[in-house]
């Protein structure tokens, strides 16, 4: 597949969303704000859904993603997990560049192979977010963390320790993992799918001061440790950090059609990806191992309940 011309400004970009659930939705209406783009079509499974969004945004339904591989230039997958190595494949082999959720794929194989493809290709494969109970809790949210840890430590983790149970589904629903990494940096994090009330929150320590980030409030706080010289006493200044209040996945794929106007590398690349998946799987492997010591839990772990899975798109 040859490379595709870098666009003229103002030249029409054509994209499509596969999958228009919870996110996929939003996706589709932030594709129709931006002038430069053509939303072609919307694929889901669930026919009426597409004809529901395909209506509000005028554009057109489809429940086969086939119908659409070659006539896009740019693509969101937003799909279940276990569907993303299929669906993105295609749209990378077909000519498209992909913006993908995270985690990547299930697998690092599937990971590598995508990005292999899209390497030869010379297409744009772009991890993004999103959620749902085909996986668990490490894979539906602590993954976003991982992303934002390895994007502050450089180095490889050295030693992982991690626990988790379910509680609603048949998957791991809270997870704590703690990461000690080759630099010296050590890491806690924690996440849940079934706590009472919504909160995103990230701190980051160093010698005499830190930073804490609410992604929810979209607010952050510089703290630091203040000795008085003369009584040598201690305060703590605080110094918000001024955040951008933006629509964090407006902003994304604006990026994300840039990078398919321009030819240009994305702010994340599958290679950053497949690094916040393989430390993920090692530590789901940490969580299964402590599972297998409660035999009461792994009986729970282990069964399938479809009425908790939603497979649609």
């Amino acid at each position: 597949m040859p490379r595709r011309h870098v666009k003229k400004p103002g030249e029409t970009v054509r994209t499509a969303v596969i999958g228009v659930g919870y996110l996929g939705k939003f996706h589709a209406e932030k594709y129709a704000k931006i002038p430069e783009v053509e939303l072609v079509g919307l694929v889901d499974l669930q026919r009426d859904r597409a004809q529901e969004w395909a209506k509000k945004l005028g554009t057109i339904a489809y429940s086969d993603y086939h119908d659409l591989i070659g006539r896009v230039d740019a693509v969101s997958v937003v799909v279940p997990t276990d569907q993303h190595f299929s669906v993105a494949r295609a749209f990378l082999e077909g000519g498209s560049d992909v913006l993908l959720e995270k985690p990547i794929t299930s697998t690092l194989r599937e990971a590598e192979d995508l990005i292999a493809t899209a390497s030869f290709e010379v297409h744009r494969l772009t991890p993004f977010r999103q959620r749902g109970v085909e996986v668990d809790v490490v894979l539906d949210l602590m993954i976003h963390d991982l992303d934002i840890i390895l994007s502050i430590v450089r180095s490889e983790a050295k030693a992982i320790q991690a626990v988790g149970v379910p509680v609603l589904t048949g998957n791991v629903d809270i997870a704590n993992a703690r990461l000690e990494f080759a630099g010296g940096c050590v890491a806690n994090l924690t996440a849940s799918r079934v706590s009472l009330e919504d909160r995103r929150r990230i701190r980051v320590f160093q010698p005499e001061s830190f930073v804490m980030v609410d992604f929810a409030a979209k607010k952050a706080n510089f703290f630091k440790r203040i000795v008085n010289a003369d009584s040598g006493g201690i305060k703590i200044e605080t110094e918000p950090v001024r955040v951008d209040p933006g629509d964090a996945l407006e902003n994304e794929i604006r990026s994300f059609v840039r990078c398919s106007q321009r030819r240009t590398r994305p702010p994340v690349t599958g290679e950053e990806g497949k690094r916040a998946l393989a430390l993920a799987l090692q530590i789901k492997e940490e969580i299964q191992k402590n599972l297998e010591k409660i035999p009461a839990i792994q009986s729970f772990y282990e069964r399938t309940d479809e009425d908790l899975r939603d497979h649609s798109w």
